[in-house]
């Protein structure tokens, strides 16, 4: 199965067939907090990347998490708005500049959470979406949620290859407009592992803002996610991205963001890990008690079923994590070799 980028790549290409667009943004989010990372995009106002980030979390209209919770797979900005694009900040302050007269935007969600979202732009020298485009755009988004839910799987199929080296710890300051004030030593590094950039090109910190920018939505009541986000960088090995707002110093007015990143933690992967295979609520709550070491007779009690009915999900976990014993099983799951 191809990764989730090589994925996003084939799909454009075949969308792109039937429906007609000019520009695109694809992210993956944090299956639990919707909090997108690993962008593939082909957009002309790059160059405002963490301008366009930070309006993209801020705009109410049409935003994934919203369209998830309402159950709706796709909408389109001009049908949504009545025909009054300027209802969406993200348009009003970014892109009608680009000459976007039309967004569709699609949610990659089910029951065990937001994968990704994808927004298709169309210029104003083009109509609007059409009904059609929303008809086969919802067709393909329950097929391409699967998949995308599969690829991040894969990368949990295996226990973690750690980092090579320790590089220390990671922050960034940001002030409210998504402009990186400062950071530690170590954070290039990190950065050229989570999004690689062109030869002689610095790596653009886009996981970075979009945390960033959701800490601001939750701040001014947009959307009430965590502003986190768990993202796979290669080889098994997944970190967890976090924002907060520092306290004012006694010498300064001014509030600053802070980004970290670090491992993910083996009870986060764990969570995400059975979401990502699809496991039942309780297939999930058995898996995190069998983390804890509990033998068959211990996780019955804890569960109140009979033992059998513990082997038997045991059995269906198995099946659907490809694994054969709980040793292996736990660890892919917590990404540790030899769990």
């Amino acid at each position: 199965m191809p990764d989730a980028t090589e994925l996003r790549v084939r799909v454009l290409e075949e969308i792109r067939h039937v429906v007609d667009f000019d520009d695109h943004v694809w992210l993956l989010t944090d299956p639990r907090t919707a909090v997108g990372s690993a962008p593939l995009a082909d957009v002309p106002c790059l160059p405002e990347l963490p301008e366009a980030i930070r309006l993209k979390y801020l705009t109410a209209v049409n935003r994934w998490t919203h369209l998830h919770a309402e159950e709706t797979a796709v909408a389109m900005l001009r049908q949504a708005t009545g025909g009054d694009p300027s209802q969406s900040l993200m348009w009003r302050d970014i892109l009608r500049r680009y000459g976007v007269g039309d967004v569709a935007s699609v949610v990659f969600g089910d029951r065990y959470g937001v994968w990704g979202f994808l927004d298709l732009w169309r210029r104003d020298s083009r109509s609007a979406f059409q009904d059609d485009d929303a008809v086969f755009l919802a067709s393909i988004s329950a097929p391409l949620t699967t998949a995308l839910r599969s690829c991040q799987a894969q990368t949990l199929a295996a226990p973690a290859v750690p980092a090579d080296r320790e590089l220390g710890p990671v922050v960034f300051l940001l002030d409210d407009s998504l402009c990186v004030l400062s950071q530690t030593p170590a954070s290039q590094e990190w950065l050229e592992m989570l999004l690689p950039s062109m030869v002689g090109q610095a790596p653009v910190p886009a996981s970075v803002y979009n945390v960033a920018g959701q800490l601001l939505a939750t701040e001014q009541g947009i959307d009430n996610h965590p502003a986190t986000a768990r993202v796979h960088l290669s080889d098994g090995f997944w970190v967890t991205l976090r924002a907060a707002r520092l306290e004012r110093s006694a010498t300064s007015h001014e509030t600053v963001l802070a980004v970290t990143i670090e491992e993910t933690s083996p009870v986060d992967r764990l969570e995400i890990f059975a979401r990502a295979f699809g496991l039942s609520a309780r297939e999930s709550e058995l898996i995190h008690l069998l983390a804890t070491g509990g033998d068959t007779r211990e996780l019955a009690k804890a569960m109140f079923l009979t033992e059998h009915t513990i082997q038997d999900h045991l059995k269906s976990i198995f099946a659907k994590t490809s694994t054969h014993n709980r040793r292996t099983l736990l660890s892919h799951a917590l990404g540790v070799r030899g769990a």
